[in-house]
Parts: C-alpha cells; sequence; structure tokens
C-alpha cells in the first residue's frame, strides 16, 4: 500500500535511510565472515526492514523479511529498477557503483523495454541445447579433475570451480578464452568492490572485442543470437546482456559449486543422505541456495515515491536490497528445505531469474564428476578458519582446500 503522507507520520521507525542512527555495514570481513549471525541481529534490531551501508557512506535498506521481499519483487510499479535519480548523487569513484549504476538491460528497466529485453535473452538462452552442454561441463571437468587427482590435494575454487564455471560460461557465449578471461577478471572486481571501476572498464574493452567478433564470425552461441534477434539490440546493449549473463554465470556459479561442496564435506546429515540414496545433489545445491545462496544481497529496486512497508518509511529513489540470504532464513517461514525451491535465490516475479536451469546444470554436473573421481574429499582445514570474501553482494569463499586419497587420471 502506498501512501502520500509525510515521512514525519508516527509510524514504528523512520526513514531507515534518512535515519541519523546506526546502520550496518555490509562490506567489512566481519560481516563476510559471518553474515548469518549479522542477520540475526538486524532483524531483532529493526525487523524485516534494515538500515545498512553498501560502502562507507552509501546508505540503503536491505530487505530481511521473506513476506516484504516477495512483495517487493513482485510490484515493479512502486519499486521500479531504475536507479538514475539516486545515481546523480553518488560519488564517482563510489565502489558499488559500478555494479548499481543504470544501463540498458533487462536487470535496470521496467514495463515495454524490459518486455522487449526479456524477449531477445529468453530466446537466446532456450536455444542452448543443455544435452549438449552436459557433455560439454563433463569434457571441461575431467582435464582440471586430472591435474590435480594425483596430488592428493587441491584448492576447489582455483583449480575447479572457477575454471570450470568460466569455461563453461565462455562456451555458451561463444567467447574465446583471452576475452573471457579479462572480462572474468573485471567483473570479480566489480563484486568485491575492489577497483570496481577499472573492473568495469575491463568488462566493457573485453566485451566490445567479443560483439565485434560475432559479428565478423557469427556462432551458435548466445552472443549472437542477441545480436541477431528479431527485437533489433545495439551493440551496447548486447553488450550489458552478455555482462549481465557473465556476471550471473562466473562468479556465482563459482560460489554455488564451491558451497554446496563445503556443506557435502560439513554436514553429515547431507553428506550421509546423499551417499545413502535419500538425497540427490539437486537437493543439496538447493539446501545450499536457501541457507548460503551464492548472490546473497542483491535485486536492488528504487521506489518511485515515499511508500509504508511493515510500518516502516521507505524513501523515494533510494535503493531497497533484497537479502535472498536473509529472507530465505526468515524464522516466520522456517520449514523443511528438502525438495522445496520457494527461496529467493533465483529472485522472483518479472525479474527472476531466466537461466536457472542451465546454472543448476553447471553447478550438478560439476559437483557429480569431481565426487566421482574423488569420493573421500575432505576440508584440509577446519571450516570455522576459511575465508569469506568481503563484499555487500556475495557469498563467496577465497579458497576451499582440500585432501584426498591419490587418484588415477581418468580418460576425457
Amino acid at each position: 500500500m502506498t501512501s502520500q503522507q509525510p515521512l514525519s507520520c508516527p509510524v514504528q521507525h523512520g526513514s531507515p535511510i534518512d535515519t541519523d542512527g546506526e546502520r550496518a555495514p555490509l562490506y567489512t570481513p566481519e560481516f563476510a565472515a559471518d553474515p548469518h549471525r549479522a542477520y540475526r541481529e538486524m532483524r531483532r534490531k529493526y525487523g524485516s526492514l534494515v538500515p545498512v551501508d553498501l560502502a562507507p557512506a552509501t546508505p540503503a535498506t536491505l530487505v530481511v523479511g521473506y513476506r516484504a521481499a516477495v512483495r517487493i519483487l513482485h510490484d515493479p510499479e512502486h519499486f521500479p529498477r531504475d536507479p538514475r535519480i539516486w545515481q546523480k548523487d553518488v560519488p564517482p569513484d563510489c565502489p558499488v557503483l559500478p555494479m548499481m549504476d543504470w544501463r540498458p538491460s533487462l536487470l535496470h528497466s521496467n514495463g515495454a523495454v524490459h518486455a522487449r529485453y526479456r524477449e531477445a535473452v529468453n530466446a537466446a538462452i532456450e536455444a542452448v541445447d543443455l544435452h549438449a552442454l552436459h557433455t560439454t561441463v563433463a569434457q571441461i571437468a575431467v582435464p582440471l579433475i586430472n591435474a590435480f587427482c594425483e596430488t592428493g590435494s587441491a584448492d576447489l575454487i582455483g583449480q575447479y570451480a572457477l575454471p570450470l564455471a568460466f569455461t563453461a560460461i565462455n562456451a555458451v557465449l561463444g567467447c574465446p578464452p583471452e576475452i573471457g578471461g579479462r572480462t572474468a577478471l573485471g567483473l570479480a572486481a566489480m563484486l568485491d568492490t575492489v577497483n570496481a571501476a577499472k573492473g568495469n572498464e575491463l568488462v566493457h574493452e573485453a566485451l566490445t572485442e567479443l560483439i565485434a567478433l560475432k559479428k565478423a564470425e557469427p556462432g551458435d552461441d548466445i552472443t549472437t543470437r542477441l545480436l541477431q534477434h528479431r527485437v533489433g539490440l545495439d551493440d551496447l546493449e548486447v553488450l550489458e546482456h552478455v555482462m549481465l549473463l557473465y556476471g550471473a554465470g562466473i562468479e556465482p556459479a563459482q560460489n554455488l559449486i564451491a558451497n554446496t561442496l563445503l556443506l557435502m564435506l560439513t554436514d553429515d546429515r547431507v553428506a550421509d543422505s546423499i551417499l545413502g540414496g535419500s538425497l540427490s545433489t539437486r537437493d543439496a545445491l538447493d539446501e545450499v541456495l536457501f541457507t548460503d545462496p551464492p548472490l546473497a544481497n542483491y535485486c536492488i529496486t528504487y521506489p518511485r515515491q515515499p511508500i509504508l512497508i511493515d510500518e516502516i518509511w521507505l524513501p523515494a529513489h533510494q535503493p531497497v536490497l533484497i537479502s535472498m540470504a536473509a529472507c530465505n532464513n526468515d524464522p516466520e517461514i522456517e520449514g523443511e528445505h528438502t525438495g522445496n525451491r520457494s527461496h529467493l535465490a533465483w529472485s522472483a516475479g518479472p525479474h527472476a531469474c531466466t537461466a536457472k536451469s542451465m546454472a543448476y546444470l553447471i553447478a550438478q554436473d560439476a559437483i557429480d564428476e569431481l565426487l566421482d573421481t574423488l569420493p573421500e574429499l575432505q576440508l584440509a582445514a577446519p571450516a570455522a578458519e576459511l575465508t569469506w570474501r568481503p563484499g555487500p553482494f556475495h557469498r563467496a569463499l577465497a579458497a576451499l582446500p582440500v585432501t584426498f586419497p591419490k587418484s588415477r587420471a581418468r580418460s576425457v
């Protein structure tokens, strides 16, 4: 429900952004180390809407209540995705700006413009042959596993999850490894909010080369299909959507693989159920998508006008982020996760992820290929000693060191 009442209207709290009180920082190593403790404290102190800082002096509202999140995600009329009014007052060196500034893409559009973009992106993704992709992932996974299976130890992020996700997304986008490598480096800098502006520049340079290549040498790939779709995307629109698919296809995929492997290696209930056949890798993936989704806080909207949600005023044109991690674990909706896919890890409403079938396939096949070869994986360090990368948006391990009995290389 919207209202034109002034912000001074007596409600439970004032605006989470306009308040002069404390805001919870989402960018610190302390938050990255134990975000769930932070979410519990936020919920206890503020309720479903929390005043946060995405970076120093960069305020926003974080939604930690499931029902409030679903309401917002299904109401693009009152909660549009366009940040242009907000970003007028944001310093150009703000570290989160490259992850939030306006771009001509479905992520930052609504209505007819969003429908036009969605048509092209859906068509490009739906044309991906998932049976062929299954084979592609296996062809990527086996050489990666062979590179370390005879040593007895590995970092499953640097040596497996990252290069696998990187190579798989390059394959479906039709991108040569050298161009894809620069894109991946730039996107990682943007997500970490360290040298984010430089990362954004690196991505644009690399993808401009990719578009020029695909115009000269079209292929059976997502980039070519975007360029050739009947809605007539221009080069910048194609670039932004390829960038969006890279952003969704490398970092979150690598983190989904790693976080699921961590769950399997530390939760006896999950590990025993998978070995016993009562749970599948897909169930473990959904458990992680509930409890520790790789993109923890995003789905950013900017209310058109002051709006009252859960007795809290949200100011106009200021960022409202959905905490998929916190909302999925909202005590009001606690229940059994197994076989339940009502989590918000893929977002919801008109902006729900279009590529989740492809993402599921890559992550599931990556895990299955690894465990088929190395079923006796063990963490090389206590889980409490693992380092999580700081950043307001993702849930990302810096490394996942494991040991295992040495195994002979498999034939590709």
